[in-house]
């Protein structure tokens, strides 16, 4: 059969995400060239592999069986690149990196200046994605490695064929508009519509709160399909109350905006604080939530030169850091 390695994975793709659409952002095609993959990959076999159902489109037996070996030729594909590089003493070659917005800004710039100058020959192409989404890239191979996050009350299923390396821990604190919770040592308050006071005042000790504190304020929180919201929510019911929702939104930057404009509060880390310099104050919580920082590759690439240095690379970045990140922010009520 004459067939490519790209259309074969469009095929694969497809029966993980449905339509072509989510084919096309998964891989960085557009549309009509996943379809044009397709349409080759026919051609080449001699079998519809796709029907129309209304907008949608289904695989038809041909394209469910040739989806199955074609995961597998994908898989065999890969080990026997991964193995030839592996034959080589030099580390070079071009990774393909899947991250999410916070790992764009904060983590993989210095990673990438340590690459140049300790591996030249390593180009690192990277791709911008919903954090959710990553594992299943590694996992399809549109990227070689990503950066993630996961959650220990609601920890991302793990796949067995890929390995995933934690990187750093962050404990979460709650980020409220200046002033909001001054002086209520654990009392509720309202939130009104009008904006933050400015006021930049400063405290020798960091306020303590617990989740509870916010049970009659507005939040600010990403869609509870996501692990991040369900991970805000398990923490809330297990504080006894179910959080008010005003906004959702899923970029920390506007959610920083948001809760610095008086109209919610939200749960937020050191790393994804420096995103925004904001006039908030940010509380320590009561109730232990954290997130991990972690690094996912596929299991047999492991050990690819390539992908050990980088991943090497991004461990001692991670280590690097600062345990708590904005520590001047931890002793203070104003983020700047």
């Amino acid at each position: 059969m004459d067939w490519t390695s790209a259309q074969l994975r469009s095929l694969v793709e497809l029966t993980r995400r449905g339509t072509i659409t989510a084919v096309a952002e998964a891989l960085g095609y557009t549309p009509g060239g996943v379809s044009q993959q397709i349409t080759a990959l026919e051609k080449a076999t001699g079998r519809q592999l796709l029907r129309r159902v209304g907008r949608r489109v289904e695989l038809t037996d041909a394209g469910a069986t040739l989806a199955l070996h074609a995961e597998r030729i994908l898989t065999t594909e890969a080990e026997a690149v991964e193995a030839l590089e592996r034959t080589r003493n030099e580390i070079s070659g071009t990774l393909r990196v899947g991250l999410f917005a916070t790992a764009a800004a904060e983590i993989l710039p210095p990673a990438l200046r340590q690459v140049r100058e300790t591996h030249p020959g390593v180009t690192v192409r990277s791709r911008d994605m919903d954090v959710d989404e990553v594992y299943d890239a590694v996992a399809g191979g549109s990227v070689d490695l990503a950066l993630g996050l996961d959650y220990p009350d609601v920890p991302i299923p793990r796949d067995p064929s890929l390995r995933v390396r934690e990187l750093s821990r962050e404990r979460f604190s709650l980020a409220v508009p200046t002033g909001t919770m001054s002086g209520r040592s654990g009392r509720s308050g309202r939130l009104g519509q009008s904006g933050r006071s400015g006021q930049s005042g400063r405290s020798g000790a960091r306020q303590k709160v617990s989740l509870a504190d916010t049970r009659d304020l507005g939040w600010i929180l990403p869609s509870v399909g996501s692990y991040y919201g369900r991970a805000v929510l398990t923490a809330c019911r297990r504080a006894g109350f179910e959080p008010q929702v005003l906004h959702e939104v899923t970029d920390t930057a506007a959610t920083l905006a948001l809760v610095e404009a008086g109209v919610g509060v939200s749960v937020v880390t050191d790393l994804m604080l420096r995103l925004r310099p904001s006039s908030l104050d940010v509380l320590e919580l009561h109730e232990t939530m954290e997130r991990h920082i972690v690094v996912v590759c596929r299991s047999f690439a492991e050990h690819r030169p390539t992908v050990a240095a980088l991943v090497d690379v991004l461990r001692a970045s991670a280590g690097r850091r600062p345990p708590g990140g904005q520590q001047q922010s931890r002793n203070t009520l104003l983020t700047r």
